[in-house]
């Protein structure tokens, strides 16, 4: 009995790309490079230079490396030369209120909290000081009743001294009374910065030992007329009502506690008897 074995080898035809990968029309070493549609890359050397053999098949490259954008470019013959170009990070930059003007947040040493107009456009809150309940590190807001509009007890960072805890609110540069906040529109609000250390309200002297809160309103700007509006409405209703005694009711008590006591003569509430 005779077995015959069959071995079919195929060979994909490959072929070699050379080139160099630049930036700035400097050699860009480590970037990678590799084939579109094939598992086969590649990383320059550190004259920027790569080889890479590639299927026939294949027509284009990728080139990336971090920092740079990542560029797609067709194959072609002899020696390419590629460019790269850094990446364009558009990030805007954190500027905060210091109270004598304006810093990047990035070279400000001191214990500063930024809140925008973007983080309250969808809070309606009665008052500016409940604003920054829960949005401010170290920043502490207690309701002083449940009344809607009812004023705030703020402490910045705990009680600092023994006397006045309440911290300093200064709104568009002039110091105003906690009390007069109510009448601050919220929407007209463009940013709240909270001034927690010593380094940061020293310009405020003595009155900024509980914390300085900077408040800076909204202002017109050029450009095309834009109109807005929002508006809230809610409903309050107490959770547990409270069965209380009517009038009559609290008279029998009292008169029965008079009794009760030992109390001679008439009652605190005499004429409920004839009812």
């Amino acid at each position: 009995m005779s077995m015959f074995f069959v071995f079919i080898v195929s060979a994909q035809a490959q072929k070699t790309v050379n080139g160099t990968v630049n930036s700035g029309g400097l050699p860009l070493p480590g970037a990678n490079v590799s084939a579109k549609g094939a598992s086969v890359d590649t990383s320059t050397d550190i004259d920027g230079k790569f080889t890479l053999k590639v299927p026939e098949n294949v027509t284009k490259l990728v080139v990336s490396f971090v920092g740079y954008t990542t560029k797609e470019v067709t194959i072609t013959d002899g020696n390419m030369i590629i460019e790269l170009s850094e990446e364009s990070n558009a990030l805007e930059e954190v500027v905060i209120n210091v109270g004598y003007g304006t810093q990047k947040k990035s070279v400000v040493t001191g214990a500063i909290s930024k809140v925008t107009a973007k983080d309250l456009e969808n809070v309606p809150n009665g008052r500016v000081e409940q604003a920054l309940q829960g949005r401010t590190a170290g920043v502490t807001i207690a309701m002083n009743a449940g009344q809607p509009g009812a004023g705030s007890t703020v402490r910045v960072r705990g009680i600092t001294t023994l006397n006045d805890n309440n911290p300093l609110w200064v709104v568009d540069g002039v110091a105003v009374d906690p009390g007069a906040l109510g009448a601050l529109n919220q929407s007209d609000i463009e940013s709240i910065e909270v001034l927690k250390d010593a380094a940061s309200a020293a310009i405020y002297g003595a009155q900024s030992a509980a914390g300085v809160i900077l408040v800076t309103t909204k202002k017109g700007k050029s450009g095309k007329l834009t109109v807005s509006y929002n508006g809230f409405e809610g409903v309050s209703s107490p959770e547990r009502m409270l069965n209380l005694l009517n009038a009559t009711q609290y008279g029998a008590i009292m008169n029965e506690r008079y009794i009760n006591g030992g109390g001679t003569g008439s009652v605190p509430y005499p004429d409920l008897g004839s009812r």
